[in-house]
């Protein structure tokens, strides 16, 4: 077991979990635990939904304030490790540096262009230093691989800097070279973060395993998950197996199936009606980009249920598609509504309405209708800005 400690003398810690089923070793079954010793609190390190962006804790989903749990189930135990040692590494990268993930991924290129891409660039992170917004790329070719030629000529030609670094990285060390590169023209002292980086510990690989082992899928329940929620939410979703409940479905009965969706049946005309909708609010000119974001998020999830609960071959190849995606000319009476902001939320407020006296209040259900909602603020937004 984990060591137990007194919580209140403690340094910060984070644990990551990740469960495994080897089908080649007679399904073997267990869980990887990991610790990891931290300077500040994590989330002081990095929000937590910026987490979701970095490389290794995208996998994981937060169940107490120093747990982490990833809902897959990994198809080795060695993966497992790996996989957390990767988490690891990055983590020490984050802590070392003050880097945090950038979303921005257009200032990982020079003059934002695509077109600049750095040459030879694999496995590349794009990060921001908080203190003054400069973006840092961080690039881990394979050994031996980028012409380093090419590569100097580049850094001149955009007036970038591109420093490799003796630290091994956090992709793949030893098999992976680190670079950092960035704008040079901004005077960004690189040279203090590449020392920063060099003089970081060697970084944790799998096969130095360092973390707790158990060969069973029993839930790990960390120090300060205290209340039957917490122990609840720990659990790994890839070993439950789904069953029905009062208000959802499982998409699939298989064990480890974890997406849902509500119980009803809106029937082929119904869903032909929404798809009409949806389209017409999406070949809107008045329609902003973020409404298509979630709009289009909608009908994916739409097609999806409608999939679930149609019969067999009652809608095959192009028809089955059409219902969302295809817009026949002159199709959607709805066209013409949509050609105004007030339309649009006309429309919105009608999908919202006919889906939710269908399906009855669940999850997945209100994902869709705080898309919707959403929507409608964004196209009320952009009204209020330009009028």
């Amino acid at each position: 077991m984990l060591p137990a400690r007194s919580l209140a003398v403690e340094r910060p810690y984070v644990l990551l979990t990740m469960y495994w089923c080897d089908k080649d070793r007679r399904h073997q079954i267990g869980r990887e635990t990991l610790r990891i010793e931290l300077t500040q609190p994590l989330l002081k390190t990095c929000s937590k939904s910026l987490l979701k962006d970095v490389r290794g804790f995208g996998l994981f989903r937060m169940v107490a304030d120093d747990h982490f749990v990833c809902d897959s189930v990994l198809h080795t135990q060695e993966f497992a490790r790996d996989r957390l040692s990767v988490a690891e590494r990055t983590l020490r990268f984050m802590e070392r540096t003050g880097l945090q993930p950038s979303r921005n991924h257009r200032k990982g290129y020079p003059k934002r262009s695509l077109d600049n891409k750095l040459p030879g660039s694999d496995h590349a992170t794009d990060w921001l230093d908080p203190s003054g917004g400069q973006v840092i790329v961080v690039d881990e070719p394979y050994n031996g691989v980028p012409n380093d030629d090419e590569r100097s000529a580049w850094a001149e030609r955009h007036d970038w800097r591109l420093v490799k670094t003796s630290w091994p990285g956090m992709y793949n060390p030893y098999n992976c070279d680190m670079y950092v590169a960035t704008d040079g023209t901004t005077g960004y002292d690189l040279d203090a973060l590449v020392a920063k980086i060099d003089a970081m510990p060697a970084p944790l690989l799998g096969e130095n395993w360092a973390g707790e082992s158990v060969s069973s899928w029993e839930t790990f329940v960390s120090p300060m998950a205290k209340t039957p929620q917490d122990i609840r939410r720990a659990r790994c979703r890839g070993t439950i197996y789904p069953n029905d409940s009062a208000h959802t479905v499982p998409f699939s009965y298989h064990m480890g199936s974890s997406r849902r969706r509500p119980k009803g049946e809106m029937g082929i005309e119904g869903h032909v009606e929404l798809g009409m909708m949806i389209k017409g609010v999406l070949s809107s000119q008045e329609r902003p980009y973020s409404v298509y974001q979630r709009l289009n998020r909608v009908r994916s999830n739409l097609e999806d249920w409608m999939a679930k609960e149609i019969g067999h071959g009652q809608l095959e190849g192009p028809e089955f598609f059409d219902v969302y995606y295809r817009e026949h000319e002159g199709e959607s009476p709805f066209r013409a509504q949509a050609a105004s902001r007030e339309g649009l939320v006309a429309i919105l407020g009608s999908l919202k309405e006919k889906l939710q006296a269908v399906y009855p209040d669940c999850a997945p259900l209100r994902k869709e209708i705080n898309r919707i909602d959403m929507s409608v603020k964004l196209v009320g937004r952009m009204k209020q800005a330009q009028g």
